[in-house]
């Protein structure tokens, strides 16, 4: 009887194994280049900078953030209206042009904040800024009450008195050469802090309190984050000096605010007896209409939730209220000509009577200068975002899976729509002169998506500027030229901005109107801020 050779069966039956295994992994690299080229192809007459294979452009973009930035503005005067940079696989398409942008913003489908974002998780949870879809629907209907007309009149009076306290803390640099920034930033945190938690935290004469280091640490990382894409990767970022920095300051500010949020509990319980339901026409901040909506069973809002919308606003509200400050009296340190006329009409218009929005809405010069400031240096420089669904931009189909950024600082600098765009020209804004285009002036993006605060900003910008230009004679002391400017989640310059100051005689500040609100403010604080 016949005996089958298993020696020779054996090598068979392998070799059609690592046949059908070859087989298989070879379809897989087919279809993935397959899907790879679709995705590519599109993009195939996007100019871009030199990439190289597989790390794209990111050689380019180890640099300096001021470096980055120039870069960014080189590319756009060098490939026209769009271009390219490759982030390894992942393409960053960036337009300045209106007729790249307005597709983009006016959408109401590409609302997804850029995959960067997500280094906010940790600190903003779910709140108005990375939501999406429905529930970012929800969010933006729900919050909008806390901007109204009634409740900004409200936010006026402790604007205008944290103003007052930034006038005091300023008179040590009488005569010096100094960094306006931290002032600043230490204003903006006591406004929010106050508008949004109605907690008075006085950071302008306590900066050292661990709530106010903690925020400017947290913001100061997640800056980092956003332009460095070595330590892109949480698993990463999480073992180096900066992640263990994050974690410590990330306990602090979800402890101080957590705090916060039990102690209003408690008031409104006793105040109240335990009825959350009154009219939220009363209330006064962000955080007291949040938790009388958490009273509501369909509004399924959990302290977490309440704690991320107060996160929010802080993080949205503080570096770019602080950045606006700055970079206005910068402009004005250099064009002094136009502090006489902003004070000018605001005697005309206020004099010694109380301010009121309705006269902060008529001083139309220094609205002028406010928004040609925010031309010239735009907060946000950059606005990205994901795009999940097909886009047409500037005659180019944008694949699902691109990023879009649009670059505000050259939007705002067009010579069709800005003549002399290098130029400070406030002219440009008053009542009776030409609007520019929609979507070419963009301070607070546009569409959709853009800043729900945007009203409460400008208030607080504004009284914060003419509070300290009827205080102090405002001079700059770096030329335009000198500036080192970086786009990070604001627009900074490198060496901050340095100013000198001199008082103004005829100085009669506008709080003085205000006494009778800042007494009693003053004593009612007292005890939270000792």
């Amino acid at each position: 009887m016949a005996v089958a050779n298993t020696n020779t069966a054996m090598p068979i039956v392998g070799s059609w194994i690592t046949f059908v295994l070859s087989l298989s992994i070879l379809t897989i690299l087919l279809g993935l280049f397959v899907k790879r080229a679709k995705f590519l192809y599109p993009l195939r007459n996007v100019p871009s900078p030199m990439a190289i294979p597989i790390i794209g452009n990111a050689y380019q973009l180890n640099c300096s953030l001021e470096e980055f930035f120039k870069r960014l503005i080189i590319w756009g005067k060098q490939f026209g209206d769009i271009y390219i940079l490759w982030l390894g696989f992942r393409p960053l398409v960036f337009v300045y042009r209106v007729e790249g942008i307005q597709p983009l913003l006016s959408s109401s489908i590409h609302i997804d904040k850029s995959l960067e974002y997500q280094y906010l998780k940790p600190w903003l949870g779910n709140g108005l800024v990375l939501s999406t879809g429905d529930n970012w629907h929800f969010q933006r209907k729900l919050l909008t009450p806390t901007f109204h007309g009634g409740l900004q009149q409200t936010y006026l009076k402790s604007v205008i008195r944290e103003a007052s306290t930034m006038v005091t803390c300023l008179q040590a640099e009488i005569g010096k050469i100094f960094d306006i920034v931290p002032y600043a930033k230490r204003a903006a945190v006591d406004m929010i802090c106050e508008s949004s938690m109605g907690y008075h935290i006085n950071a302008q004469t306590n900066f050292l309190n661990d709530y106010v280091v903690a925020v400017e640490k947290m913001t100061s990382i997640i800056q980092t984050r956003f332009t460095n894409i070595w330590i892109s990767l949480e698993p990463i970022f999480q073992r180096t000096a900066l992640g263990k920095e994050h974690e410590v300051a990330l306990k602090t500010i979800h402890g101080f605010v957590d705090n916060v949020i039990a102690e209003r509990k408690a008031e409104w319980k006793v105040n109240h007896d335990g009825n959350f339901n009154e009219s939220t026409s009363q209330k006064k901040t962000l955080l007291d209409l949040l938790l009388d909506y958490s009273q509501n069973e369909n509004a399924g809002l959990s302290d977490k939730d309440i704690r991320d919308q107060v996160n929010t606003f802080m993080f949205a509200g503080h570096d770019t209220v602080a950045t606006s400050i700055t970079w206005i009296l910068y402009t004005l340190g250099q064009n002094r000509e136009y502090q006489d006329k902003i004070l000018e009409e605001y005697e005309a218009i206020v004099g010694n009577d109380e301010l009121t929005l309705e006269k902060l809405t008529k001083l139309t010069w220094l609205e002028a200068c406010v928004k040609e400031t925010w031309r010239l240096y735009p907060v946000v420089p950059l606005i990205a975002r994901q795009i999940y669904q097909p886009l047409k931009l500037m005659n180019y189909d944008i694949p699902v899976g691109s990023t879009v950024l649009v670059n505000t600082f050259m939007l705002h600098r067009d010579p069709r729509h800005f003549p002399q765009p290098e130029n400070f020209i406030p002219e440009r804004f008053l009542p009776n002169a030409p609007k520019p285009p929609a979507f070419a002036y963009i301070p607070f993006s546009a569409g959709s998506r853009n800043c729900i605060g945007w009203k409460f900003a400008t208030m607080v910008v504004k009284v914060s500027i003419i509070s300290l230009l009827r205080a102090y004679e405002i001079q700059s002391i770096d030329s335009t030229n000198d500036l080192r400017l970086i786009s990070s989640i604001v627009l900074i310059n490198a060496d901050g901005v340095r100013l000198k100051i001199l008082p103004r005689h005829h100085h009669d500040s506008i709080t003085q109107s205000n006494d009778n609100f800042n007494s009693t403010a003053s004593q009612s604080d007292k005890t939270k801020n000792d």
